[in-house]
């Protein structure tokens, strides 16, 4: 059981040991590859509902809705109008 605990706990006694300026390259590198495949996953869902849209039709009733929607903020707020 002891050694199991240690074979957990190996990992990270080098934590302790990176200097600081090396936790923070490795964060950043970490985060810059977070965002990158958070971009990429996002623009493949897009990509996939979009052609899933397109192919059954849904695009026309989304820009009647969108329309109606922008038709009556116009109407209740004179201000918007150029």
């Amino acid at each position: 059981m002891n050694e199991q605990k240690a074979e957990n706990i190996q990992p990270y006694e080098n934590a302790s040991r990176l200097s600081m300026k090396q936790i923070i390259i490795n964060n950043f590198i970490g985060g810059l590859a977070w965002a990158l495949g958070a971009t990429i996953g996002l623009s493949l869902i897009i990509a996939i509902l979009t052609l899933i849209a397109k192919n059954i039709n849904i695009v026309p009733a989304v820009g009647s809705f969108v329309s109606n929607i922008i038709t009556f903020i116009l109407a209740t707020n004179p201000n918007l109008h150029n």
